[in-house]
């Protein structure tokens, strides 16, 4: 396992273990995220582990127009009962992205250094966030990094059914990306039309828009 330094370049994609980590350690600075980014890399690690930079064999995306919206979910979009917003509340969206409660756990890895990292990289106008409101307050959203024409999505969170759907959805249709990564497989994300594609061709796709 190859353990990174003050140098921000990754080792070569041939060094990936079959769990899909290509190195450890390194810091969290807005350079280095960027960088590991327009590489299809990602950090993914607890409080009580070093940084742990991923880059699997497998990855989760959605081609834009392979997008598949339910007839109940078509319902809720056209009765109009949620605000949405793009970019307006950037922190609340990745604190309850990191707090909510989930029982698939996908919340727990996002700790206190990525919080701040990831609030950084907004600031710089690199990570984007949709906002879901009723009567006044945010009840689902999520955030992630755009990188040219790819939006490279994070976290996601509801507090009222299908918030998070309606994000999603609002993010592919209102915006001109050509490809959303949606890192690894989840059913949630299936069930909107995301499928698994190989490493090397979204490796091409990403260098293809860099």
């Amino acid at each position: 396992m190859i353990w990174l330094s003050e140098h921000i370049a990754f080792p070569p994609y041939e060094y990936t273990t079959d769990d899909g980590i290509i190195a450890l350690g390194g810091d969290l600075s807005v350079p280095r995220l960027i960088h590991a980014y327009e590489n299809g890399i990602f950090p993914w690690y607890s409080n009580d582990e070093p940084i742990v930079w991923y880059c699997p064999q497998k990855r989760m995306v959605l081609f834009p127009n392979e997008l598949k919206i339910s007839k109940s979910m078509q319902k809720i979009i056209n009765k109009n009962t949620f605000i949405i917003t793009q970019n307006k509340a950037f922190e609340k969206v990745i604190y309850n992205c990191k707090n909510i409660d989930r029982k698939d756990g996908f919340g727990t890895w996002i700790t206190n250094d990525m919080e701040k990292a990831y609030i950084a990289l907004h600031n710089r106008g690199v990570a984007k966030s949709i906002e879901i409101w009723q009567n006044n307050e945010l009840v689902g959203g999520l955030y992630g990094v755009e990188i040219n024409t790819i939006f490279c999505g994070e976290s996601m969170f509801s507090k009222v059914s299908n918030a998070s759907k309606l994000a999603f959805i609002h993010l592919v249709n209102n915006n001109n990306y050509t490809l959303i990564d949606c890192q690894v497989y989840t059913n949630h994300l299936a069930s909107l039309g995301a499928r698994e594609i190989d490493r090397a061709l979204f490796l091409k796709l990403l260098k293809d828009k860099t």
